[in-house]
């Protein structure tokens, strides 16, 4: 059974910056693309970014530029470094395992239980 905890959340001023950890279990983590996902109250939960086995990375335009996805293979970990944050990018956001787009919407193979990020303005 895999499981993914997320670590890093928390409170920060608009502006400022935060680093989320994914922690994976599992033996295959560094043949495995990995991603990460929010959602925001009342909204559904929406693509942030994904990095591929072989290190190939993609962002929503609504973050390109200031969050940075990065995995240590070694520590079967993913990273999401996040700067320059927003009120709007408040959320909770998820660890994904395997993510991959199906009929228009997200899936993947595992999902972490989440971890919020709340940025005051």
């Amino acid at each position: 059974q895999v499981q993914l905890v997320e670590s890093g959340g928390g409170l920060v001023q608009a502006g400022g910056s935060l680093r989320l950890s994914c922690a994976a279990s599992g033996r295959t983590f560094s043949t495995t693309d990995m991603g990460w996902f929010r959602q925001a109250p009342g909204k559904e939960r929406e693509f942030v970014a994904t990095i591929t086995w072989r290190y190939g990375t993609s962002y929503a335009e609504s973050v390109k530029g200031r969050f940075t996805i990065s995995r240590d293979n070694a520590k079967n970990t993913v990273y999401l470094q996040m700067n320059s944050l927003k009120s709007e990018d408040t959320a909770v956001y998820y660890c994904a395992r395997g993510p991959r787009e199906a009929r228009g919407q997200y899936v993947a193979d595992y999902w972490g239980q989440g971890t919020q990020v709340t940025v005051s303005s």
